[in-house]
């Protein structure tokens, strides 16, 4: 197994169905730019709130990837 470098983006992803959708969102975007993405953390979560009730999610995550 060789040595690896990684770089860290921040990003947030927003989503009306869940946490989950916002983050593959997220990802899902920044897959149409960076390569070799290896893992992500969740760093802040956040959410609106209309009528009472959760209307929309934001997750900030953090995605590290490969420097070739």
């Amino acid at each position: 197994m060789s040595d690896h470098i990684y770089k860290k983006i921040e990003l947030t992803g927003s989503s009306c169905d869940g946490m989950q959708q916002a983050i593959e969102n997220a990802v899902n975007k920044a897959g149409e730019t960076v390569k070799n993405m290896r893992w992500f953390e969740v760093v802040e979560t956040r959410g609106h709130i209309e009528d009472g009730k959760v209307a929309h999610w934001q997750v900030t995550i953090k995605i590290g990837f490969t420097i070739e």
